[in-house]
């Protein structure tokens, strides 16, 4: 139920209504209403139900109050098992528990589970709005505000260059091994100059496959609360399952154009390894930068895709070897 939020985490204490519409098990429908047309409460989206002194009962809301019956007891119209907050649980937290419960506001309790207040359905929003707009800016490699990211864009093309060539080097030593890699199949090269072909198209696929893994496993880590193993695990079997529809794909393609059987199926099933470990990459290497506290804005591009090269020609030299290519 509670989020456990570190240093400088936002929380729902910080969007908690405290005058909010409360009920006793006891008390009717009818009661209820007459009492808060007197007492107008701050907010009146859920009818928090609780005894004197006592911990939060249940809650009922507003919308369903004024179809009961006037003799309607609120402790059997309530539903006990209606998801609740502390005031210390992340806010990032409260929004998907809320959206996954299908709820416009979440009571706010005490670690007695005696009723705060209520984080009401505006608060929400604007959480879900802030937390999409961070998922945008940690997508596009913005960590530290609105001025640090225009400072970025607006550096001077010294300074620019200065926080982007380190990882660009990288990128190129990348480059290089890529390129080792390729002259150590020499002999295959030219044996069947036809593998060629084919090198331009599966170092794409492996990118655009790793691209997309990694803007969707960013717009999506906000809203989760899954562990990253189990994240891997699922992106994993994602990238098999496209890289296998791939594969499928161009294997009946390749034995059109070359006649070659061993050459088709080597493609595919290089292409279905490529895509599995390019999926695992777009979702594991930002996850990585931003564990360290580096910017993904300046690393995640040159490193990830050249480490996705690299690895896309040596698992399709190997398969070609295996398949006797």
């Amino acid at each position: 139920m509670n989020g456990h939020p570190g240093a400088g985490a936002e929380t729902v204490g910080q969007h908690m209504v405290t005058r909010v519409a409360r009920a006793r098990p006891e008390e009717t429908a009818a009661e209820v209403l007459a009492r808060l047309a007197r007492e107008q409460p701050g907010s009146v989206e859920l009818i928090c139900v609780a005894a004197a002194d006592g911990p939060l009962a249940g809650v009922l809301p507003i919308e369903k109050l004024f179809t009961l019956p006037g003799a309607t007891r609120m402790r059997d119209a309530m539903d006990p098992l209606f998801p609740r907050v502390t005031p210390d649980t992340d806010q990032e937290h409260a929004a998907p528990m809320a959206l996954e419960a299908a709820v416009d506001a979440l009571p706010v309790v005490d670690r007695d589970g005696r009723l705060l207040g209520l984080m009401p359905s505006q608060a929400l929003l604007q959480v879900l709005r802030q937390e999409h707009v961070e998922d945008l800016h940690r997508l596009a490699g913005i960590q530290r505000g609105i001025a640090q990211a225009r400072s970025a864009i607006e550096d001077s093309p010294l300074r620019s260059a200065r926080h982007r060539l380190p990882w660009l080097l990288v990128g190129l030593a990348g480059a290089m091994v890529a390129t080792a890699a390729m002259a150590g199949f020499e002999s295959t090269l030219q044996a069947n100059v036809a593998i060629s072909f084919f090198v331009p198209g599966l170092v794409y696929i492996a990118d655009a496959i790793g691209t997309q893994s990694e803007a969707i496993a960013v717009r999506g880590l906000s809203l989760t609360r899954s562990r990253i193993g189990s994240l891997l695990a699922g992106e994993l079997r994602a990238g098999m399952l496209i890289g296998a529809t791939l594969g499928l794909i161009s294997f009946p393609a390749t034995l059109v154009a070359f006649g070659d059987v061993r050459l088709a199926g080597a493609v595919a099933t290089a292409i279905f390894f490529a895509g599995s470990v390019a999926a695992t990459i777009g979702l594991l290497f930002p996850w990585v930068l931003a564990r360290f506290r580096v910017d993904p804005a300046y690393g995640s591009g040159p490193v990830a895709t050249v480490i996705q090269d690299i690895l896309s020609l040596l698992v399709y030299f190997m398969v070609l070897r295996a398949f006797g290519i």
